[in-house]
């Protein structure tokens, strides 16, 4: 299971709709077109999030892009054969010094490394640069400290990890909360209808219809920014207060559907549950871990009996001291440390004080042996790595369904809020199964039936389940068996088909889907036209990009003021640093009338056609 996300058949249907074409015509066609004449981009890879990207490039930049496929007949071979834009389409086992050959990397202006391991990419991006000193290199690669270390090495490149890109936006739909981006200080989301605030910073879709998602538009054109805020406020019902000075512009005309607006979130909702409901869990989950039912009321009834005698004690005994030293002999007695009272000396209390005594005697001689057995067993158990099934303390808890690349993120995220975790994986080899073991997840490993999996991983008692394998069809089933044990589950699932998204929106509620070439395919687009991308959020199957852009001497942006930017639509201007104040965010920027200057920086949210429009 890895990043791939492989949506389509490998022989059917391409994911475009058009059947593969693997006759000998279409690679004599691919082949002639080999020969390119500079100016273009490669991309390298046959998996999903080269499909997309080569989208983002042919369709949103409009350049043109040679493709190095490991099979033409295979994945998303075909699919990417009929992308209008594509020059031409190599076949290449690998990205050998003879694949960048054939591509002309000697005249490319840049080169996007989507497919093999960490090592073949660096291999890969190495070969490049010697042949093309200076190209745009972007890749992807999982280890994200190694990636840090190969920007330093190769200066006009990136490494960017499409798990890490998307994996946030499955665990913050697990957990329901919003997918939040970090810029200057303030903590970007986007919000719903009744969830958005009056000081929220712009809207961002509208027409939003959950039966019909076709219906969605993302940063329309408007009027003006004070007609977004105009709308917002009559659907709020709180009139025309917040509309911005200066701007009386009319309101549009009421547009039917929902609202999404992006806002700011001061503090993060705390997730973690109360401590004494996890120690309460803990300790239950501890005591049947080691023990059988047998054993269990045995020692609750000599837990019970002692905490009984430690009552008597307090109740009989003519010791001064009061309660502490009550628990002071209770404790003694349990541990087998009595000292018996003796005729004609100083006793500890009447004939029932002395019952309590013998009682907590005997029962102590049953309680602390097993006791201390069980946190024997339970650090010897840790220090040998044994994994532990889901317990009782394995409630509100996450199921993330499979460990590739994302699953494993997503699990680690989840992890972080302090929030229980259980893995289902079927593959005995996947990578990320050390890894989860290693911060002490539970992991369930098996080719056992899928409902099974789920009711061991205590699915009855989950807030969320997280469908992130590489199969479509593997992931809805993973959502419809956990529906079938517990009907009002939060459910996520990977999906790399559109259509068959919008299907399993209208059909089940409390259900999101996401896609990790859809939301990871921008950034690297961005990447590679040498943009920096500072997140994405997703607005259900629709992905906004929060963009940072500096104002080069020249460029499209220089001598632009930000309602130049704006009017088409697809874009908003969050906030502008200014060249003389570099370290101060100002959101909403007010002079909308002032030309951008070099120098001058600005933070956007941005669609797809949006960024790609304004940084050309």
């Amino acid at each position: 299971m890895t990043d791939q996300g492989r949506g389509s058949p490998e022989g059917g249907t391409a994911p475009d709709g058009a059947q593969a074409d693997t006759g000998a015509a279409g690679g004599a066609e691919a082949d002639a077109g080999a020969e390119a004449v500079g100016g273009h981009y490669i991309v390298c890879g046959g998996n999903s999030l080269a499909y997309r990207l080569i989208l983002e490039l042919t369709e949103q930049y409009e350049v043109p892009v040679v493709a190095v496929v490991p099979d033409r007949s295979r994945e998303h071979g075909p699919a990417i054969a009929r992308i209008p834009g594509v020059r031409a389409v190599l076949e290449h086992a690998t990205v050998t010094g003879e694949a960048l050959g054939a591509a002309d990397v000697e005249h490319a202006r840049g080169i996007a490394l989507m497919d093999g391991t960490d090592q073949e990419n660096i291999h890969a991006a190495l070969a490049a640069e010697n042949r093309n000193p200076g190209v745009r290199i972007v890749l992807r690669i999982f280890n994200q400290r190694l990636g840090e270390h190969l920007e330093k090495l190769l200066p006009n490149c990136a490494a960017l990890s499409a798990s890490a890109t998307a994996a946030p936006a499955f665990a913050n739909g697990a957990l329901s909360r919003p997918h939040i981006v970090e810029v200057g200080g303030r903590h970007l989301y986007v919000a719903y209808d009744g969830d958005i605030r009056p000081d929220q910073i712009c809207l961002v879709a509208d027409r939003i219809d959950r039966q019909d998602l076709g219906r969605l538009r993302l940063l329309p054109g408007t009027g003006g920014r004070a007609a977004d805020f105009i709308r917002i406020a009559e659907f709020l019902g709180g009139g025309e207060g917040i509309v911005p000075r200066g701007r009386p512009l009319p309101a549009p005309a009421a547009e039917p559907g929902g609202l999404a607006a992006l806002q700011a979130l001061d503090v993060e909702p705390p997730l973690r549950q109360p401590w004494r409901k996890r120690l309460k869990w803990w300790l239950l989950d501890g005591l049947k871990h080691f023990t059988n039912t047998r054993l269990r009321m045995i020692l609750i009834t000599a837990f019970g009996a002692i905490l009984l005698g430690g009552l008597v004690l307090a109740r009989h005994s003519t010791h001064p001291g009061g309660f502490g030293w009550t628990v002071y002999f209770t404790l003694l007695d349990a541990a087998g440390a009595v000292q018996p009272d003796v005729p004609g000396q100083q006793v500890l209390g009447d004939a029932w004080a002395r019952a309590a005594q013998v009682l907590i005697t005997f029962c102590g001689i049953t309680f602390v042996p097993v006791a201390t057995a069980i946190v024997v067993e339970a650090l010897a158990s840790g220090r040998r790595g044994v994994p532990r099934p889901p317990g009782a303390r394995t409630r509100d808890h996450v199921i993330v369904v499979g460990l590739g690349n994302v699953g494993t993120r997503v699990a680690a995220l989840v992890h972080a809020t302090g929030l229980p975790v259980v893995c289902l994986e079927r593959d005995p080899q996947a990578r990320g199964i050390a890894a989860a073991r290693a911060l002490g997840i539970p992991v369930l490993i098996g080719e056992g039936p899928l409902e099974a999996q789920l009711k061991q991983a205590r699915v009855k008692h989950a807030r969320a389940v997280v469908a992130v394998t590489s199969d479509d069809a593997a992931n809805l089933e993973a959502a419809l068996e956990a529906r079938a044990v517990r009907p009002e589950v939060r459910i996520v699932v990977r999906l790399f088909d559109d259509d068959f998204a919008h299907h399993v929106y209208a059909t089940l509620g409390n259900v999101a889907s996401r896609s990790v070439s859809y939301l990871a395919a921008p950034a690297f687009a961005a990447a590679l036209m040498g943009r920096e991308v500072l997140g994405t959020l997703s607005v259900f199957r629709h992905v906004l990009l929060i963009a940072e852009l500096t104002v080069e001497e020249g460029s499209g942006l220089d001598g632009r003021n930000t309602g130049d930017l704006e009017g088409p639509g697809g874009v908003r201007v969050l906030a502008v640093r200014l060249h003389r104040r570099p370290q101060d965010h100002q959101w909403n920027f007010a002079d909308r009338s002032r030309p951008l200057a070099p120098g001058d920086r600005i933070v956007v949210a941005a669609t797809r056609a949006g960024l790609a429009r304004v940084i050309q």
